[in-house]
């Protein structure tokens, strides 16, 4: 799949006049997944080998409410159910939790940067272009149904792309 390939269309997915780049790069077009939590690239992370940067941020909610739930979503069998375990003991979430989330997924994010060169290779191969967690179930991480939301985890990869950029 070539990179013109890989570049979500807004006429395709997302209203014109919400996108004036013309192009922008999401996450379900195959060659740009990596960025996804979801992508099968572990990362080192306060310590411990994740299998997934979502185990590591599902697991972070718990680290000092509920370790045994962190524990839990550690050994999860995919990010999918990793997230499940988070969510049925959403309960035990610190409350400080929507304070430090995007710290934490930024942490997260940076660690699986700089422990994969493909990463690396694919966050310059995006050029100036937006990135967008594409997915229409999540407005805060991505750009939810009415592609309108926050694109919390786009920012923060075009943020990492920049710093990476820099030390170049």
């Amino acid at each position: 799949m070539s990179h013109a390939q890989a570049v979500v269309r807004p006429t395709q997915f997302r209203d014109p006049e919400l996108d004036t780049s013309g192009e922008i790069v999401g996450f379900y077009p195959r060659e740009f997944y990596v960025f996804d939590n979801f992508s099968s690239f572990q990362v080192e992370w306060r310590g411990r080998l994740w299998p997934t940067s979502e185990h590591a941020f599902q697991a972070a909610k718990f680290f000092d409410t509920a370790p045994d739930v962190a524990e839990k979503i550690h050994q999860a069998r995919s990010a999918h159910d990793a997230k499940k375990i988070a969510a049925s003991n959403s309960e035990k979430t610190p409350d400080n939790w929507g304070d430090i989330k995007l710290d934490v997924m930024t942490e997260i994010c940076r660690a699986k940067l700089e422990q994969h060169e493909y990463i690396q290779w694919k966050l310059k191969d995006s050029g100036d272009l937006e990135i967008v967690e594409d997915s229409p179930k999540d407005a805060f991480w991505g750009w939810g149904a009415d592609r309108k939301g926050r694109n919390e985890l786009g920012k923060i990869w075009m943020r990492l792309r920049d710093e990476l950029s820099q030390a170049q």
